[in-house]
């Protein structure tokens, strides 16, 4: 698996966990403050498509993941 697949289904993920456990009609909430934690990874994402700097990245290739071949993998 690229490294690019793996940061989107961290990303994916962690947001999608973090609106569960913050929405206050989620049957697992628990408190509003992990909104917080859906905006900080969506800013992360927002600045790694202007400057290209994403600390997983850094992280996965010294791990010895490899990148993709792009974005969507062609």
């Amino acid at each position: 698996m690229s490294i690019e697949r793996i940061i989107r289904i961290m990303a994916g993920s962690f947001i999608l966990l973090s609106v569960a456990l913050g929405a206050p009609a989620s049957p697992i909430f628990v408190s509003q403050w992990f909104l917080a934690f859906t905006a900080f990874v969506g800013f992360n994402l927002l600045q790694s498509g202007f400057t290209g700097f994403c600390p997983p990245e850094k992280l996965l290739t010294k791990l010895g993941f490899k990148s993709g071949n792009g974005a969507c993998g062609v």
